[in-house]
């Protein structure tokens, strides 16, 4: 992919990319790994070309299908939750592929990333994108995601990019018991709330981390 490209001009320049760092620090953003992945990951390829000029605002954008690329704050704090003060997490999961973006960000600072998305024209997007970009470390499935993805598990961590009103038991019974986290917002259309679970053992132990809107999460295939 041509340097030019990825860099940016104008609207998607590094001068944009660093007022959008500065606001995601004002809002409480901490994490330099997850800062310099905001800042370096090309947020106007994941984008129609026809609203590149907007992809370093700090707001959700269409992508097709019904679907939205995530608000970039809302993509670090998830990925800052996720990864807590100690990172290293070998073994992620991540449902809702979407255009790839959030799996961008947190694919160089985990060892594996395995993701799921039931809308196959956007993962087969993701995937031509990611493979752009270099990025070697994420497998791919086309399936339902509410089920998680067991042949792969325990995950040391599991962020979900949609909501359901209740926590699937499926992505508990997957999180590693030895600290595993899960990442999800919760609950109906206007009343949302993104938390992190995480497991010890056979306990779960469910931290509030803030209001948020999301797609809901459903299942089957398209």
């Amino acid at each position: 992919m041509a340097d030019a490209r990825v860099s940016g001009i104008g609207m998607t320049s590094a001068r944009t990319r660093e007022r959008l760092i500065l606001r995601l620090r004002e809002q409480g953003i901490r994490d330099p790994n997850v800062l310099d992945r905001i800042r370096n990951v090309p947020r106007h390829l994941f984008v129609d070309e026809a609203i590149a000029s907007r992809a370093y605002e700090d707001t959700a954008l269409p992508i097709g299908f019904g679907q939205t690329i995530s608000q970039p704050y809302v993509v670090a704090r998830m990925t800052e939750a996720l990864l807590g003060p100690l990172g290293n997490l070998h073994n992620v999961l991540e449902i809702g592929t979407g255009c790839g973006y959030q799996t961008s960000v947190l694919a160089p600072l985990v060892g594996r990333v395995s993701t799921i998305e039931r809308i196959k024209p956007l993962l087969d997007r993701a995937k031509l994108r990611l493979k752009e970009l270099g990025i070697k470390n994420v497998r791919f499935r086309h399936a339902d995601g509410s089920a998680g993805w067991k042949a792969h598990a325990p995950y040391d961590g599991i962020v979900v990019a949609a909501a359901p009103h209740a926590v699937p038991q499926a992505l508990l019974e997957q999180l590693s018991p030895n600290g595993g986290r899960l990442i999800l917002p919760v609950g109906p259309e206007g009343a949302q709330e993104l938390v992190r679970i995480t497991r010890r053992d056979d306990h779960f132990i469910r931290d509030k981390l803030g209001a948020v809107s999301f797609v809901p999460l459903v299942g089957g295939t398209g």
